[in-house]
């Protein structure tokens, strides 16, 4: 994660040399400097996270590093917020501000100069840390593995689990078992797909074990594959497995011999055999094409089944005969069952106490039918009699989670999944956690927000909302998040975490600094954290006052909610204000300190008006204020050179009061001063708007409300010169209320 801050960090450099044509040669120097010292530093990183470093002095190395790179981060924004100074205002605002704040304007550049100096200097001897440190980053990827193996030993246990023990997959069993034993001679495989502790090893092995299974096959073999796996080590433990499996002896010299001669003493034994294969828990496709070489089909029913937690790889195309079998959650009755089975283990035949029932049940609702967590948690609560100690627990199942080594089993399982992540995908994950517990989150808004935060890298050819899309996508496709809503193409509208999947998120980015959700907790004056989800109602703003290096703001409170102006003025460098159906009546004049804006949401508040001063945030690329009470944008909206979305339609209730209809908001003056413009609905169709709406040829998405006979002509001449428009949304004036009517012009709806 750390290199990928990093990356970002290079990016933010080489804009400030590119674009900042008065900094003065000194600082010049320094941040041309720090650009050559960052690149080194992230090769160092890179190859850090990719020995997954384990041990504390390792973390502190990494973490050590990261802090650094915040302290970057703010010397860079703190230079744009001084140019920004200087650059505000009309052409003989910025001569007289020039003049009058020249000696400031050095003293400032001075100042920067010298902490340029001081951080260039700390970065150059970041190679030395990993002595002092004892970090060995060059050595192969063997540590990898070492760290996973306690995971892939708890996981290698779910072949072995008691039949007792085994909770609400019958259904499953029986479709497995069918696939298994139908009849087809082709050679079949069969995918089972889930999120990590879901049971797909349990289901499997439970299949797997059955000696009616077992006598169906000459030879069988089962093989755990490791996020690092090495073909040779495979195809040894092919061989070893199935050999063992009739009861014979391995080859000799087995370790000695190469890939060619694997490959041939595999494929020569399975040779006229009908074989049963396990790979559990593949990550990749990669590990089909390494193997398939050596797995003749003579078409006599060998069958291979694969467990994963990724859709792409259940989905893939290997070739062969598939099936498809997803793992779905633990019915209610079934979490709770497998949980009095662990809960009360020394007392199997008595049920739960009543007292208790209330507690175990709110314990499983965090659970959402994940079986690795309803038994770790059972496990833990097998220890605990007293009604104290379970409500301790479910009011402290973060820190249980973080520091209970009953519970490290459900961390380290999942642990796999996040880190193997590519590191852009690790921050959008991450970023979920702001979003309070069983939040429905929509795709858009999630899109937007992680481009704001600058997490998605630009691909040649494909627009930034397309690449956070497929950033989305691959993380439903490894379950790391869940679709809640899709729409008649069945593309996601909406998505959430995982409860377990969140405090694992909350756990980390708390360490790294990442976010902090803010639930009324004292928040120390060290908190370095970037990000801020304040989700109680009695805020007391001096819990975070100290944070002024807060980079995004997030307010999940439907109560009256008011900030201080003051507040908000010290939070200069935000990208991110999110106040979405947050009970706030007004905006602050002091926004216009926030200079650094990318995404301003006010979607569902009640601010009925913006303040004119809006115009002052030259970066703000997002601009939300759907179903607020605001109708008319002021004319400084026009002076935001790189806003790209403008959302600010209204739903009202026809006469029936069932059909709703869209309202749009007035435009100022001059709005197709907007060039960067790609989202705009709804607009009301006033003055000269339409004629407006041609010379911005940036927009893909437009929705135009209060549409007259006289625009027709007018927008047809307009919509000729939208090369990029994909969808248009028209609400057409009518007699008593307004008609619609909408089409997709290409692409994606």
């Amino acid at each position: 994660m750390a290199s990928f801050a990093v990356n970002h960090l290079i990016d933010m450099v080489r804009s400030a040399l590119q674009n900042e044509a008065s900094i003065l040669g000194s600082v010049h120097d320094e941040l041309n400097n720090l650009r050559l010292q960052l690149e080194s530093m992230r090769s160092f990183l890179e190859d850090a996270e990719r020995k997954q470093l384990d041990s504390e002095v390792e973390r502190t190395w990494v973490a050590n590093v990261r802090d650094v790179a915040y302290q970057v981060e703010d010397i860079i924004d703190e230079f744009m917020y001084y140019e920004h100074q200087q650059h505000s205002g009309g052409h003989f605002s910025q001569f007289l501000h020039q003049i009058i704040r020249a000696p400031k304007k050095l003293w400032v550049m001075h100042r920067i100069g010298i902490k340029l100096q001081k951080i260039n200097n700390i970065i150059k001897v970041i190679p030395e840390w990993k002595h002092i440190y004892n970090v060995n980053i060059v050595e192969g990827m063997i540590s990898k593995d070492l760290a996973h193996k306690w995971a892939l030993d708890q996981r290698d246990s779910s072949r072995f689990i008691k039949e007792d023990d085994i909770v609400g997959i019958k259904d499953e069993t029986r479709l497995l078992e069918e696939s298994i034993m139908d009849g087809e001679m082709q050679q079949t495989l069969i995918s089972v797909v889930g999120m990590g502790g879901s049971g797909k090893t349990t289901l499997i092995a439970k299949t797997y074990n059955n000696e009616r299974v077992k006598c169906h096959f000459h030879c069988y073999a089962w093989v755990t594959i490791s996020q690092t796996y090495t073909r040779d080590e495979v195809f040894r433990s092919l061989i070893r497995e199935f050999h063992q499996s009739r009861k014979e002896q391995q080859p000799p010299d087995l370790s000695s011999k190469g890939h060619a001669e694997l490959v041939t003493i595999l494929g020569s034994y399975l040779d006229s055999k009908k074989y049963l294969l396990v790979l559990d828990d593949v990550w990749d496709t990669n590990l089909w094409q390494v193997i398939k070489v050596a797995l003749p089909d003579d078409h006599i029913g060998s069958r291979i089944m694969l467990t994963t937690r990724n859709e792409s790889v259940g989905s893939f195309s290997f070739g062969v005969r598939s099936h498809i079998l997803q793992i779905k959650p633990l019915k209610e009755s079934e979490t709770w069952h497998l949980f009095c089975i662990k809960a009360f283990s020394s007392y199997p035949d008595e049920p739960c106490p009543r007292d208790l029932e209330p507690l175990g049940l709110e314990l499983l609702g965090r659970c959402r039918g994940l079986p690795l967590a309803v038994v770790a948690l059972g496990g833990l609560m097998s220890s605990k009699k007293s009604i104290t100690e379970w409500r301790s627990v479910c009011n402290n199942l973060n820190w249980q989670l973080n520091n209970n080594n009953m519970l490290e089993v459900v961390k380290s399982i999942l642990l796999l999944s996040f880190n193997d992540l590519p590191s852009p995908l690790k921050h959008c994950f991450l970023y979920c956690c702001l979003f309070p517990e069983d939040y429905v989150i929509r795709r858009k808004r999630l899109i937007r927000l992680w481009i704001a935060e600058g997490f998605i890298q630009q691909v040649n050819r494909v627009t930034l909302a397309e690449v956070a899309e497929s950033y989305l996508m691959e993380l439903i496709s490894r379950n790391m998040l869940q679709v809640v809503l899709r729409n008649e193409s069945g593309r996601p509208k909406a998505c959430k975490m995982h409860d377990i999947l969140r405090e694992l998120a909350l756990s980390i980015s708390e360490r790294e600094n990442f976010c902090i959700v803010y639930n009324g907790q004292v928040v120390t004056e060290e908190c370095k954290a970037r990000r801020l989800s304040i989700q109680i109602a009695n805020v007391d703003s001096k819990s975070y006052r100290g944070m002024s290096q807060l980079r995004s703001l997030f307010v999940f409170v439907k109560h009256s909610v008011c900030f201080p102006s003051t507040l908000l003025s010290k939070f200069k460098l935000l990208r991110v204000l999110d106040l979405e159906d947050a009970r706030i009546e007004k905006l602050p004049d002091v926004i216009e300190v926030l200079f650094n804006l990318r995404h301003l949401n006010l979607k569902g508040t009640l601010v009925a008006e913006l303040p004119q001063c809006i115009g002052k945030l030259r970066n703000l690329e997002t601009l939300n204020i759907r179903d607020t009470q605001i109708k008319e944008l002021p004319k400084g909206v026009a002076e935001l050179q790189n806003l790209q979305n403008l959302i600010m339609y209204h739903y009202n209730r026809g006469p029936d009061h069932h059909f709703r209809y869209v309202r749009g908001t007035r435009a100022p003056f001059k709005i197709n001063k907007l060039k960067k413009l790609q989202v705009m609905s709804f607009v009301e169709a006033e003055g000269d708007l339409i004629r407006q709406l041609g010379s911005m040829n940036q927009l893909t998405r437009m929705g135009i409300s209060n549409l007259g006979a006289k625009d027709e002509m007018v927008l047809c001449t307009s919509i000729q010169n939208l090369k990029l428009l994909r969808y248009l949304f028209l609400m057409i004036k009518g007699r008593s209320s307004p008609s619609h009517c909408g089409t997709t012009l290409s692409g994606k709806s």
